[in-house]
């Protein structure tokens, strides 16, 4: 068996549900210091994170990713358990196999690949995973790149190891993110009964024009690289649990997923606008998961370019669809970052799943991407 789907298996075993890491560092870091990388376990909380490098110099290259999976849903719909993975018709299955174990078990294998051919390396290589991305994503890769900058390392270019592809390894590699805004509103009403609604002031009532508005308004109409920002409502409630009750409140939980072209206090400022022209009486909470970034042509995107097409025989498209990652800790700190991974179309699902042939060929992109950088830099 190849030596990258049995590293794949190992850490797949491990039931490591956010933010448990089950060993999996651990297991990743005895190899890593067998090939002379300075290894540092950092945890803060619940959390574990690893920290490896390998030289002193510049540039540093770090491939990110992190070792918690989501948990696995119900056990009996899945065709094997999902903690002990199976290769059947050369799929690997199993919780993580996609998001993002395969890639971590790559990652880790061509850093000692890379490291062995090239002890003498110009600039720097390591590795950053944390078992806090799937989860809160507070003690995770944001605490590490603050104690990262406290002491001076800064990381020059980073690649996530997030399940980009769509169709075919390496069809997608996502060279930005949109920001994330989340938005907790409380409208205040005047409780009483439904047959007398002179004598109360219904919040549901009151808030739903203002939110037909919200949900209508043009934020901005994006730009090349991003889609026009839109808020999406996730939650609403109201009411007592009877239905001749008019409630005293009403709780809305919605979401901007916005582009560069608008920022997070606009946004805020715009919504709050809407709601004081209805004439609400509200409180309004905000938690900003991450600002918008994007890599532009670079030595990173022309690095990764080329050795994709090198091993797949494919020019990847670039895109800033999907969800947030944590790129948005490390980009903040003037680094360049790029995501590209496996096939995407299993992550988080029963019966998630990895080609095995893939696993093999992104280890191959991801040395390719490093030697490009330290050995054949791209002009």
């Amino acid at each position: 068996m190849d030596d990258v789907v049995a590293l794949a298996l190992e850490l797949i075993r491990r039931p490591s549900v956010t933010p448990a890491d089950q060993g999996c560092q651990a297991l990743l870091a005895d190899r890593l210091k067998g090939c002379g990388f300075a290894v540092e376990s950092l945890r803060f909380g619940e959390v574990d994170n690893l920290w490896a490098r390998h030289g002193t110099g510049a540039p540093l290259i770090v491939f990110l990713g992190h070792t918690d999976v989501v948990p696995p849903g119900p056990l009996e719909d899945w065709t094997s358990p999902p903690f002990a993975p199976e290769i059947r018709d050369g799929i690997l299955y199993g919780r993580g196999a996609a998001d993002m174990k395969g890639s971590v078990a790559a990652f880790t294998l061509a850093l000692t690949d890379f490291v062995q051919a090239h002890p003498r390396h110009a600039g720097s290589v390591g590795l950053l995973l944390t078992s806090d991305e799937e989860g809160a994503a507070i003690d995770g890769t944001r605490r590490v790149m603050e104690a990262l900058h406290q002491r001076g390392e800064h990381i020059d270019y980073c690649l996530v190891g997030e399940p980009s592809s769509n169709e075919h390894l390496g069809d997608t590699i996502k060279h930005g993110r949109r920001g994330s805004l989340t938005g907790f509103l409380t409208v205040h009403g005047v409780q009483g009964h439904i047959a007398y609604p002179e004598r109360c002031d219904n919040p549901i009532t009151r808030a739903l024009p203002a939110l037909a508005e919200l949900a209508a308004t043009d934020w901005d109409r994006g730009n090349a690289d991003f889609p026009a920002t839109r808020m999406q409502f996730s939650n609403i409630h109201a009411g007592t649990g009877a239905d001749n009750v008019i409630p005293s409140r009403m709780d809305v939980l919605f979401n901007f997923r916005f582009a560069s072209s608008i920022t997070a206090d606009s946004l805020k400022t715009g919504v709050q606008a809407v709601l004081d022209h209805h004439g609400l009486r509200y409180e309004l909470a905000w938690r900003l998961s991450g600002e918008p970034f994007l890599t532009g042509e670079g030595p990173l995107l022309h690095a990764l370019t080329d050795s994709i097409r090198a091993i797949t025989g494919i020019e990847p498209q670039r895109s800033t669809a999907g969800g947030t990652s944590d790129g948005r800790f490390i980009a903040p700190f003037g680094s360049q970052v790029l995501e590209f991974g496996p096939l995407n179309g299993s992550i988080h699902k029963i019966n998630e799943a990895i080609p095995v042939a893939d696993l093999a060929r992104l280890r191959a992109i991801y040395r390719g991407v490093l030697e490009r950088l330290l050995v054949r830099p791209q002009a």
